[in-house]
C-alpha cells in the first residue's frame, strides 16, 4: 500500500516545524525541568494560535474536521521540539471519548472548548502498570465518582477527565471536572508532563458509556493516542539523528571527523534504519484510522516508535561523549521525554501482548 501525503498535508508538517523551530526554546524547557507545575506556555499559545487544537475535531464543534494523519503531522513536529505540555494528545483523546460516547449535551459543552484551547483536557485510564485495566478500582455510582489515579498526564491544569472507572460492575467512561478531585503534584523526571494523583471523593461527575461499549471505545482511544504519541517519538527520534550526524561530520578524532569511524557510522545508520521503519509504522497506523486493521496499525506504530526514540536518545549522548551529558547541551531533554513517552499510554509489554491478540485471537 503506497501512502503519500497531499499538499494540504505537506503544508501542515513544513508549517508546524518552522513555527516551532522559530518559538522554541531549550533554555525555557531546561527551567521547567526544575519546577512541578508548571508547562510551556508559549508552546501551548502556538497550538491554539495555529488551530492544532482544533485540528480533529469536527466542524460543527468549532474544530477543522481533520483526522489523525494531520494530528500526526503536527506531532511529528512537537517531538523534535520536546514540546513541554501533554495537551495535544491526551485532549485528543478526550474529545475522541468524548464524539464516541455519542453524548450530544457534553460534545455542545466541551468539544468547542477544547477546540478554541479554552479547555484542557486529559485521559484517566491507568492504575499502576496497566493503561486499561479489567476492573479499574475507581467506582461511579449515583452520580458520583470516588477511587483515585496515579500520575496522570496534564493532571496538573487540565479542566477536565475521561476516567476508566466501574458502574454497577461493568467498566465505564465519566466525565469529571478536576475542580471536583484532589490534586497532589509528581515530582519527575519530566515535569513539564503535569503528571497528578487525581483522588475523587464523591465528585460529581457523568456517565458517558458502560459496558463491551466502553471497553471498545476506551480501547480506541488509547490506540489513537498511541498514534499521536508515536508521531510524537519519531519526530524526537528524527531531531537526535541529525544532531549524531550533525556532530559526527564534524567533530574530529585522530585527524578525521569521527563519522570514519566504524563504530559511529553504524549507530548513526542504525538509528536511521530505525526512524525510518518507524515512520512507516506512523504512517500506516494513521491512514488506518477507523479501519478494521486500526489496533494492529496503532500496535505495531507504538512498538516501532518507542524502540526507535529509546535507541536514538542513548545513542545520540553516546555519540557525543562527556560533553553529551552536560546540562547546557539538552540532549538529556530527548532522553527524559522517550521515558516519559514509553510508559504514558502502556509499556511495551502491553502493546506487544495487545499486537498479539489481534493477530491470533487469543490473549499473550
Amino acid at each position: 500500500m503506497s501512502i503519500l501525503y497531499d499538499e494540504g498535508q505537506q503544508a501542515i508538517a513544513t508549517e508546524s516545524r518552522r513555527v516551532l523551530d522559530a518559538r522554541a526554546s531549550k533554555d525555557r524547557l531546561l527551567k521547567l525541568l526544575e519546577q512541578t507545575g508548571q508547562y510551556d506556555e508559549p508552546f501551548w499559545q502556538t497550538a491554539v494560535e495555529q488551530g492544532w487544537t482544533a485540528l480533529a475535531i469536527p466542524e460543527q464543534h468549532g474544530g477543522l474536521g481533520l483526522g489523525l494523519v494531520e494530528l500526526g503531522l503536527v506531532a511529528l513536529a512537537t517531538g523534535a521540539a520536546t514540546a513541554g505540555a501533554p495537551f495535544l494528545t491526551f485532549g485528543y483523546g478526550a474529545s475522541q471519548a468524548l464524539i464516541g460516547s455519542g453524548h450530544a449535551d457534553l460534545q455542545a459543552a466541551w468539544l468547542p472548548k477544547l477546540a478554541s484551547g479554552e479547555a484542557l483536557g486529559t485521559v484517566a485510564f491507568a492504575e499502576g502498570t496497566d493503561p486499561l485495566p479489567a476492573a479499574p478500582t475507581a467506582t461511579f455510582a449515583g452520580g458520583k465518582l470516588s477511587g483515585a489515579k496515579e500520575a496522570v498526564p496534564g493532571g496538573l491544569k487540565a479542566d477536565f477527565a475521561i476516567v476508566w472507572a466501574r458502574h454497577d460492575g461493568q467498566p465505564a467512561l465519566v466525565l469529571v471536572e478536576l475542580a471536583n478531585a484532589v490534586r497532589t503534584p509528581v515530582d519527575s523526571y519530566d515535569n513539564s508532563r503535569l503528571y497528578a494523583d487525581l483522588a475523587f471523593a464523591g465528585a460529581p461527575a457523568t456517565l458517558l458509556v458502560e459496558g463491551d461499549a466502553a471497553q471498545t471505545l476506551a480501547l480506541d482511544v488509547l490506540a489513537r493516542m498511541a498514534v499521536v504519541t508515536a508521531h510524537e517519538q519519531v519526530g524526537g527520534a528524527e531531531a537526535l539523528l541529525h544532531i549524531a550526524r550533525e556532530y559526527a561530520v564534524t567533530r574530529k578524532a585522530f585527524g578525521q571527523p569521527i563519522g570514519a569511524f566504524q563504530s559511529i557510522k553504524h549507530r548513526i545508520a542504525e538509528m536511521y534504519g530505525l526512524v525510518e521503519i518507524a515512520r512507516a509504522n506512523c504512517i500506516a497506523a494513521a491512514a488506518s484510522e477507523g479501519k478494521d486493521n486500526f489496533l494492529i496499525a496503532a500496535a505495531d506504530a507504538r512498538i516501532a516508535a518507542t524502540d526507535g526514540y529509546d535507541t536514538a536518545s542513548r545513542d545520540c549522548v553516546q555519540i557525543h561523549g562527556g560533553i553529551g551529558v552536560t546540562w547546557e547541551m539538552g540532549l538529556h531533554l530527548h532522553m527524559r521525554r522517550a521515558r516519559s513517552l514509553a510508559v504514558e499510554l502502556g509499556n511495551l509489554y502491553f502493546w506487544e501482548d495487545l499486537l498479539v491478540q489481534q493477530l491470533t485471537g487469543e490473549a499473550a
